[in-house]
């Protein structure tokens, strides 16, 4: 079987560039706008940074200052998780002697590259900016001499603690690095050397992965998202972010494939593949969605304060006139009906042109859902999608596709020694 190597030209990479420059841009001028529109704002009891400052009025400065680090941490984990999903698909098809997606698995491995870049950037972040995201990080919250303690935070202390926290970020990554490594290693290895060896022992890297993400996985989404609402809690928070990764990495999957196929790449990727990437986008959006009501329902019917306060926040009920209740819907409107009604049809999941407006409505949606899971917790009534949003949006979309274009160029886009490759070119559904 021939290789079929990818060539990143130079003016695609001038584009990514030009991207991250925009994106940099719109961060002064939102900046700017935010410096002559001045501060005033006020602090909302219990929350965020500002609750340090004795719920006095922040200056714009402070407002701006916490809204990037929100940004950052906040596209920082959505990048990652797509740069997860790649392992963990790769390792899903393994331990199922999936034969249909040999042909597109250099795809979701190159997506993982982003994982050191966004291991590095999460570590800054939290360092730097930690205070301003995470409110369980200030001490007087801890000393029960100061009036600012807190009894549930303190009593969260054993796990959320710095220096834990800061264990389970490098273990985290370190993991996760290491067996996208190892799972990439054996796959160009198998180009180079043939045989079934490689493709036998990434089965076992890949049973063993699947219980390290198991875990890992769950337990990122409590320490990265969850906790930005210290006293909130659901038992269902780490699935449901799951399912907003997974989603969002299956239509980075399916979105790639398009557009290598309509630039003259992938010649033996067809409309059945096409079909099966269709079916699991159109299938976890559903999935999606069924945790995301299961967890609304529960918290919501019962009505219990302290468990509803996490959707309170975001249907505007606390803020008087705030933007979140219409993000609030747009979410569902996004994420579930718009994929669910392009995608119900068979020729629909065959046909580019669908896919690709499904995929691309889903990789917005679920930036969205990230930023309505993050930012009331934090920004309070300060929240907003303008110039900064957008900006490091770009920004680190920008980043995200150097690192994952450069990942497809270094290996053959065909795995050319895989034994499943003639099963792959013969798909049929």
């Amino acid at each position: 079987m021939t290789e079929e190597r990818l060539i990143i030209s130079r003016k695609t990479n001038n584009k990514f560039f030009l991207m991250i420059a925009i994106g940099v841009v719109l961060l002064i001028v939102g900046a700017i706008i935010m410096a002559m529109g001045g501060g005033g704002h006020h602090a909302a009891e219990g929350h965020g940074a500002v609750a340090a400052a004795g719920h006095e009025p922040e200056g714009w400065f402070d407002i701006f200052r916490r809204r990037v680090f929100m940004n950052l941490w906040l596209n920082n984990v959505y990048f990652t998780g797509i740069a997860l999903i790649g392992v963990f698909f790769v390792a899903v098809q393994y331990v199922a002697y999936a034969g249909w997606s040999v042909l597109i698995k250099r795809i979701p491995e190159a997506l993982s590259y982003y994982l050191p870049v966004g291991g590095i950037i999460m570590l800054i972040v939290f360092l730097v900016g930690g205070h301003d995201i995470f409110h369980w990080t200030h001490d007087y919250l801890y000393d029960v001499n100061d009036p600012r303690y807190d009894e549930i935070i303190a009593g969260k202390s054993g796990y959320l603690n710095f220096w834990f926290y800061l264990i389970r970020m490098v273990a985290f990554f370190g993991l996760w690095i290491l067996f996208f490594n190892w799972l990439r290693r054996n796959s160009i290895n198998e180009d180079l050397y043939g045989g079934t060896g490689y493709y036998h022992k990434s089965i076992r890297i890949s049973a063993m992965f699947l219980v390290v993400f198991g875990v890992t996985s769950s337990m990122s989404a409590w320490d990265w998202v969850l906790s930005i609402d210290t006293h909130w809690f659901s038992t269902m928070f780490g699935w449901y972010v799951f399912a907003s990764w997974w989603v969002s990495g299956l239509a980075a999957v399916t979105l790639t494939v398009i557009i290598l196929k309509q630039n003259g790449y992938l010649t033996m990727v067809n409309s059945n593949h096409l079909h099966d990437l269709g079916k699991f986008v159109f299938a976890f959006s559903i999935f999606w969605t069924y945790v995301w009501f299961s967890q609304f329902m529960l918290y919501w019917y019962a009505n219990i304060p302290e468990e509803v306060i996490y959707f309170t926040d975001r249907v505007g009920i606390a803020f008087e006139g705030g933007h979140y209740f219409g993000l609030f819907f747009i979410n569902l409107i996004v994420n579930f009906a718009f994929p669910f009604l392009v995608l119900m049809t068979r020729d629909a999941k065959r046909q580019m042109i669908m896919l690709k407006l499904a995929t691309i409505a889903i990789l917005i949606g679920h930036w969205l859902d990230f930023y309505l899971m993050m930012m009331p917790g934090t920004m309070r009534e300060n929240g907003s999608i303008g110039f900064i949003e957008i900006g490091l949006a770009l920004t680190f979309l920008g980043v995200f596709l150097l690192t994952f274009t450069k990942g497809l160029t270094k290996a053959s886009l065909v795995p050319v020694n895989h034994p499943f490759l003639e099963e792959s070119i013969h798909h049929h559904v």
